[in-house]
């Protein structure tokens, strides 16, 4: 079953993931490194964050392509990076926590609350 474009599978394995595999795309369509973040799965979407700020060079180079590939769980998928709206900051907020807190205050401050807020893009699948 396919829900927001990911099948429920999909969304399953790779928001269940410890850690998402992101690459971007370059102007003439080559793919660059992937670079690991969290991911976390928000109701039917999963969702990345830049933990350190909009300079993260990994988050330039989504922003600036909207598109590559993401890589957990046995699946790498071609997708678009989409920045998040508000409406949904405090649901990505509330998942970041209840995955990861376990890794202490310190770091999981690095990706939630309202300074993150405009580092946080929505991954939705896209076909090639």
């Amino acid at each position: 079953m396919r829900t927001a474009g990911w099948t429920t599978d999909e969304l399953e394995r790779l928001g269940g993931a410890e850690e998402l595999r992101v690459a971007s795309l370059r102007q003439d369509g080559t793919q660059r490194p992937y670079v690991r973040v969290w991911v976390v799965r928000a109701g039917e979407h999963l969702y990345i964050r830049s933990a350190y700020g909009p300079e993260n060079p990994w988050f330039r180079r989504a922003m600036a392509s909207g598109s590559g590939r993401v890589k957990a769980a046995g699946l790498e998928p071609a997708v678009s990076f989409e920045r998040a709206g508000d409406e949904v900051m405090a649901a990505v907020d509330a998942a970041y926590h209840a995955k990861y807190d376990r890794y202490g205050a310190r770091i999981v401050s690095t990706v939630v609350g309202p300074d993150t807020w405009p580092l946080t893009l929505r991954v939705v699948p896209r076909q090639e």
